[in-house]
């Protein structure tokens, strides 16, 4: 066992992963667990608190990868204040998706190269299962390629956070198990406790924003319609983006990636964009960058 690989377990910054194109197993130990964690619901039982705590958490992270760590952070598609930017940082921190520098250093370094052999998660190039979880795996996906992100740098908070990427999905797993055995003891008819909140809230939760997040990666790329020229194989899926809140009209976002709308027309619902609205109407952010007119002209496919 490689024990450069189980310090950066505990501190990204470590540079102790594998380097290269190679999956480096001991440090994905982590990863793995979370799957076979969700086996443990056989034991725990299921109750309608349990799944509703679950979805409610699948919802909330993904609208945290998908509004902020993507078109935030990513592409910069509004704006916000420092605290907020933080907050939400920390919340898709939650999601176990490790943290905003890294996430928008590698999808920035996606938008440069997508579907050329320099695009580690290009299920054109490499296949899907390495598309969908392998390219992240290695120690070339461990990395983070700051040249992609100095805008984000410049923020403490935000370095510590990829630096220390654990310390959010453990505070949730912890917090999780309190309020299970909490409403065990204080409101039984709840028919919920602890290993319930655990491995539903947690565990299955986080395994199912995990793998609908790749798919952006994996299917978006092979599956669906295309709208739009694009230099890539990007393709427009409503079930993805369903799945998503947004992120499965995938060939709108390659054709014009400062939009913080994904689906251009009214009836290519986008759940994001509509929260992120929401957000504006409060004065939490502002500035969401519009999809201008020109760009639904341009590059259209004959077929359209």
């Amino acid at each position: 066992m490689r024990l450069s690989s189980l310090a950066a377990w505990f501190d990204a910054g470590s540079g102790g992963t594998a380097a290269g194109a190679r999956v480096d197993w001991v440090r994905c130990l982590p990863f793995v667990a979370v799957h076979l964690l969700c086996g443990l619901a056989w034991f725990t039982g299921v109750s309608p608190t349990a799944v509703a705590i679950a979805v409610g958490l699948y919802l909330v992270r993904m609208f945290a990868i998908t509004g902020f760590y993507h078109r935030y952070f990513s592409h910069r598609a509004f704006k916000t204040s420092r605290p907020i930017q933080f907050l939400m940082a920390l919340l898709g921190n939650t999601a176990v998706q490790r943290g905003p520098i890294w996430w928008a250093a590698h999808h920035r370094h996606h938008h440069v190269h997508s579907d050329r052999p320099e695009d580690l998660h290009s299920p054109v190039q490499h296949g899907f299962w390495r598309s969908h979880t392998g390219w992240f795996m290695t120690g070339a996906g461990f990395e983070t390629q700051a040249r992609y992100v100095p805008d984000l740098l410049a923020f403490p908070e935000l370095r510590w956070l990829d630096r220390f990427d654990w310390v959010a999905p453990l505070g949730l797993l912890g917090g999780l198990a309190l309020l299970g055995a909490a409403l065990e003891a204080w409101a039984p008819g709840l028919r919920t406790n602890a290993g319930q909140l655990v491995i539903w809230g947690f565990a299955i939760s986080t395994v199912v924003t995990w793998h609908a997040t790749y798919t952006i990666n994996s299917l978006s790329h092979q599956w669906g319609t295309r709208r739009f020229a694009t230099p890539d194989d990007s393709r427009n899926n409503v079930w993805l983006a369903l799945l998503t809140l947004g992120e499965g009209w995938h060939n709108n976002h390659h054709h014009h990636q400062a939009s913080a709308r994904q689906g251009f027309y009214w009836w290519e619902i986008d759940l994001a964009y509509y929260g992120l609205r929401l957000l504006a109407a409060v004065g939490l952010v502002w500035d969401l960058r519009p999809v201008p007119p020109a760009v639904l002209e341009r590059n259209l496919l004959p077929h359209t």
